[in-house]
């Protein structure tokens, strides 16, 4: 039975990736619930200042809170701190977008970035968003780290990501993804073209403390730029940096917490 403290999380969860806001019948749609039960929630979250209602069309939308919340949570944690002199370091040498994905539970979510594309195209999708582990660079790092059982258990948990959606070579059976959690193992570091998204290129390695990936570190930018033989030049210092954050992993509490369970 879905808990009222559930229903809340999943209106947040539909606002969050509406910035325009959303209609209370749109949203009662999405959850599964009747218009009174939808608006009694709603209401509940704007007495408590996660909502609020637009004024011109009457519809719903979230407040910066829960975002101050999450900011004010990694801030507390140091693990920015901890990780931004180096990721400014390979976003110089490398001059795209570099980030750090944290692995949570069974997500990768990405906390901190900096960007060294100083001219033509930047990519820079949006933070705070859970990887999707089947076309991602991020994910394929991940899964290297693991048994390729436990790889499929993980992906399989959260489904595969369409070419429709993502890449046009975003692999949709686990024979296709299990060649690039392959090659990344051996390589060190995973490699993707047009598989996150059409004409973007990535790469990413795991931070791994005993034995155990606790974040990825990745490098993405346009394929006509980050292209294969880029990424071959780049590999040594991407899988530096990594090396680098997990040596680091003690001065920050989410690090060191995440650390703490590695086996």
């Amino acid at each position: 039975m879905t808990t009222q403290i559930e229903r809340g999380l999943a209106v947040l969860e539909h606002l969050a990736s509406r910035p325009e806001g959303a209609p209370l019948s749109d949203i009662a749609v999405a959850l599964g619930l009747p218009l009174s039960a939808a608006h009694r929630l709603l209401t509940e979250l704007v007495r408590s200042g996660y909502v609020r209602q637009l004024r011109d069309q009457g519809d719903y939308g979230l407040t910066i809170k829960l975002v101050a919340l999450g900011l004010g949570y990694l801030g507390a944690t140091g693990v920015v701190d901890v990780a931004q002199p180096s990721l400014d370091r390979l976003a110089l040498d490398s001059a795209e977008l570099v980030r750090l994905a944290i692995v949570d539970g069974e997500d990768l979510v990405f906390v901190a970035k900096a960007q060294g594309a100083t001219r033509g195209l930047r990519y820079d999708p949006d933070m705070g968003l859970s990887v999707r582990l089947s076309c991602s660079a991020a994910g394929h790092a991940w899964l290297s780290t693991l048994d390729d059982e436990t790889a499929i258990q993980k992906v399989a948990r959260q489904g595969f990501g369409s070419p429709g959606a993502y890449g046009p070579k975003a692999p949709t059976t686990v024979k296709a993804l299990l060649a690039h959690v392959h090659a990344a193992r051996k390589r060190g570091y995973s490699v993707i073209s047009e598989v996150f998204a059409p004409a973007m290129a990535a790469m990413a390695a795991p931070v791994v403390v005993r034995g155990e990936a606790i974040g990825v570190v990745t490098i993405a930018g346009p394929s006509v730029r980050l292209d294969e033989a880029r990424m071959q030049q780049l590999g040594g210092a991407l899988v530096e940096t990594a090396r680098e954050l997990a040596a680091l992993s003690t001065a920050s509490t989410l690090f060191r917490r995440r650390a703490a369970t590695a086996v």
